[in-house]
């Protein structure tokens, strides 16, 4: 599960990525959900409403979007949403990313999964502890989270968000271990040899 951060201080908030709507089931509105949160159950509770945010080139208008009805199908999420009345408006609904507002103190009970705000900031190291950079955002893409880190050189890199090749997070170290390997936050070495 992950996160941006929307406001600081006490009392504050951060808005979680919980989910994205994937393709409709049946023609009633309702969608399968491609679930990205550890409780699923809580984020998507009826009633509940959820920041909706489109992909680039959609024309759906939907900002915000109010939990009706939740399902499991076998393994598959199923979550008819108010503003979704029928298959086509499921349809023009595919991709929308699905955000709920919590507690910004909260953390998820899995201790190898975080929230954005966690995590942008860390330094990167290597395996050896040798310094790569900075975490500067997170880049939730559809088969896995990207971790973007600005190289020591000013480059901005992207990392698979996977144990392989990130095997620590250490938030109260204030760090992060990456796998590295040429070309992906060191450059390759023929690309070094150009700078």
């Amino acid at each position: 599960m992950v996160s941006t951060s929307s406001t600081n201080g006490e009392g504050a908030t951060i808005e979680v990525v919980v989910g994205r709507i994937g393709k409709p089931h049946g023609v009633r509105g309702e969608v399968t959900v491609d679930v990205r949160s550890d409780e699923p159950d809580r984020r998507f509770a009826v009633g509940n409403v959820l920041r909706a945010e489109a992909p680039r080139g959609s024309a759906s208008p939907l900002t915000s979007m109010r939990v009706v009805r939740v399902r499991w199908h076998q393994t598959t999420l199923l979550v008819t949403f108010a503003e979704l009345t029928d298959r086509t408006t499921a349809e023009a609904a595919r991709g929308i990313v699905l955000h709920a507002t919590v507690p910004a103190d909260e953390t998820p009970e899995d201790p190898d999964e975080f929230y954005d705000h966690h995590l942008v900031g860390l330094a990167a190291y290597d395996v050896d502890g040798t310094h790569l950079g900075e975490v500067t955002a997170l880049v939730h893409g559809g088969a896995q989270d990207l971790l973007t880190v600005k190289a020591l050189d000013g480059r901005n890199t992207l990392v698979p968000f996977v144990k392989a090749l990130v095997p620590e997070v250490d938030l109260a170290g204030g760090r992060v271990v990456i796998a590295d390997r040429p070309g992906l936050v060191t450059p390759l070495p023929e690309d070094a040899e150009q700078q």
